[in-house]
């Protein structure tokens, strides 16, 4: 009998290896955006008085510690679950199924927001179609691409990353001519974008670096593909690590050539719109080219957060966290997840639409995405250090302190204390030798106590109904809540 099931097991239709490195890396760089900084600009250099690179830096080196603990668990487990699986294999089920149950938000909200800006911004171009009309075209649009297979995205996000590839490179060109061509006051114009003795303070620094670490948020999506990808125990570790190294870099480069161009001490004309005024002032035409290039990465980010959010439901489905017959299925001929991108696309769909009604808006779907996505990146940290420093044998018993005595620090942390500062990062310096993974922890924890009341009463109201479909599933969690079996891996 169980012969026969796990034979009928192996013929079902199952996700098709065919994603090799460059696809994950590229995969991850149009989730995150090779413009990322782009839109968040003003806003960080506002908050961090002009101190963007260095805030983007010190975001990158802490996303880094929660990638590699990504990239070590697809090795232990290269499923589509991602953080899902890895929390319920290693911690316990039921925070496995709460883990995916915060990310299934974390990764509805991306596609619908991405939905929202191109609809609005694209009505800007073309007033003379209304913006639920917009808001139609690409929620099919985004659907339609990926039930055509992982492969079709793939070449999409080639077009699409050299696209943007070639705006960067132009600004730039633009930025450098500008630059050199104006006179400025020596070698501390050039240093001054990374500290400023003048407009340097701590405490803004620090506040501006929390929002820095939403360019990166996305990076997490290139686990989900690891039942598509040829070689997961090594390319997952890789692309994940390198996506956030790499957009990181260039990141750090374009706000520098932009506050080479536009000093922190004169305002912008907008906020929320500063690098299209910068560019603008580098050369004009960019204005609108940046404007319209933006479009395209929240087109790129939107289709890819699509495809990461159907094949988490597919883990949950076959997993059956979700109903298995539904989400747990892949289509036969394209061997995508079909019934859960087009259930992805119309949750999408009808969120963006909520917004010509008032009940929606961008801003609130941008905050509540940090809730889910710090919940799964605590997950994954505490996952790989279960894994690799208590079950492999390496624990100390002075980490769990270190730990204990951080966390403490950091919620009761006042940050104009240069004390409580100062023990906070020897802390972080002293766990990042010791367990890497929970220096991640530890920095997510903080990054997520920080999230705005908004965001933690939707979050938290998100997260209470998946308790309770977990609680009738189970009949008050008396049952097996979650199958963890696997796929046999394809030789």
């Amino acid at each position: 009998m169980a012969s026969s099931a796990t034979t009928s097991t192996s013929n079902l239709p199952r996700l098709k290896r065919s994603l090799t490195l460059w696809d994950l890396i590229l995969y991850g760089i149009i989730v995150i955006q090779p413009v990322a900084p782009m839109s968040i600009f003003g806003v960080l250099s506002e908050r961090g008085r002009g101190h963007v690179v260095t805030t983007l830096l010190i975001a990158m080196v802490a996303m880094l510690f929660t990638a590699i603990s990504y990239g070590r668990m697809a090795r232990a487990y290269p499923s589509a679950g991602s953080a899902f699986t890895y929390v319920g294999q290693e911690i316990n089920p039921a925070l496995g199924y709460a883990t995916g149950w915060s990310m299934v938000m974390d990764y509805m909200l991306n596609p619908m927001i991405c939905i929202i800006w191109c609809s609005q911004q694209a009505h800007v171009f073309a007033p003379g179609l209304p913006y639920w009309m917009w808001a139609i075209f690409f929620g099919l649009l985004f659907t339609g691409l990926n039930i055509q297979g992982i492969k079709t995205s793939a070449r999409v996000n080639t077009v699409l990353a050299a696209g943007m590839g070639a705006v960067v490179a132009i600004f730039f060109v633009a930025a450098a001519r500008y630059v050199f061509s104006n006179p400025h006051d020596g070698t501390a114009f050039f240093t001054r974008p990374f500290y400023d003795p003048l407009m340097w303070d701590a405490k803004s620094v620090l506040a501006a670096t929390s929002i820095a670490v939403l360019s990166y948020i996305g990076f997490d999506g290139i686990s989900t593909l690891s039942e598509e990808a040829e070689n997961p125990r090594r390319d997952i570790l890789l692309a994940t690590v390198l996506t956030c190294f790499v957009i990181g870099i260039l990141s750090a480069l374009e706000v520098y050539g932009a506050q080479l161009l536009w000093p922190a001490s004169q305002p912008f004309p907008n906020v929320d719109t500063a690098f299209t005024s910068v560019a603008g002032r580098a050369w004009a035409p960019l204005f609108a080219l940046v404007g319209f290039t933006l479009l395209v990465a929240n087109f790129g980010s939107g289709m890819g957060a699509q495809i990461g959010a159907a094949r988490l439901l597919y883990g949950m489905g076959r997993s059956q966290a979700l109903p298995q017959t539904f989400f747990g299925v892949v289509d036969p001929k394209r061997h995508v997840p079909r019934n859960n991108v087009i259930f992805v696309g119309v949750i999408a769909l009808a969120g963006a639409m909520l917004v010509s009604v008032g009940i929606f808006s961008y801003g609130l779907g941008a905050e509540m995405l940090n809730f889910g996505a710090l919940i799964a990146f605590m997950g994954v940290n505490l996952a790989a250090f279960v894994r690799y420093h208590v079950r492999e044998g390496k624990k100390s018993p002075v980490l769990p302190l270190l730990l204990t005595g951080l966390v403490i620090v950091l919620v009761v942390w006042p940050s104009s204390n240069w004390i409580a500062l100062i023990a906070a990062g020897i802390g972080l310096a002293v766990l990042a030798l010791l367990a890497p993974p929970l220096a991640g922890f530890t920095i997510c924890f903080f990054l997520w106590k920080n999230l705005s009341w908004k965001a933690w009463i939707v979050g938290g109201l998100w997260m209470l109904a998946g308790i309770a479909f977990g609680a009738w599933r189970t009949r008050g969690f008396r049952g097996n809540l979650i199958n963890f079996e696997l796929p046999p891996e394809e030789q």
